[in-house]
C-alpha cells in the first residue's frame, strides 16, 4: 500500500462543506480508477491534510493521470472556495502540495 498526504489551507468552519464534496466524489468511479483504498481528511489551525491510501506505490502518478477526468475536474472546481494552496506561488498541480514522507513504520 502507498499513501500520499496533500497539505493546503482551509478555514476551520469549512470542514463539513469539504467532507460533503468528497462524500459525493467517493460515490463515483474515481476512487476505483485511481486505486484509492482509503481517504482521510484532517484540519488543524487553518491547515488541511488530505491523506489517501492506494493499492500500490503509483498513487501520486494516479492522481496526476486522473486530473483531466471530468469528475476530478469538477471536485477541483467545487473545492476552490474552501481549499487554498499552501504556497500559491509554487502550486501547479496536486503533486506540488504533497508532503514528503521521511519515516515509516508498521507492525508486521
Amino acid at each position: 500500500m502507498h499513501s500520499t498526504l496533500i497539505v493546503a489551507r482551509m478555514e476551520p468552519g469549512w470542514s463539513q462543506n469539504v467532507a460533503g464534496l468528497f462524500e459525493k466524489f467517493d460515490e463515483t468511479e474515481m476512487p476505483h480508477l485511481m486505486g484509492t483504498r482509503r481517504r482521510q481528511l484532517f484540519s488543524y489551525q487553518g491547515l488541511y491534510f488530505h491523506l489517501q491510501d492506494f493499492d500500490d506505490e503509483h498513487g501520486g502518478e494516479a492522481i496526476e493521470q486522473a486530473k483531466t477526468h471530468p469528475s476530478f475536474v469538477r471536485i477541483s472546481a467545487d473545492l476552490k472556495p474552501f481549499i487554498e494552496a499552501y504556497d500559491p506561488a509554487t502550486w501547479r498541480s496536486p503533486a506540488d502540495a504533497m508532503a514528503t514522507r521521511f519515516y515509516h513504520w508498521s507492525a508486521r
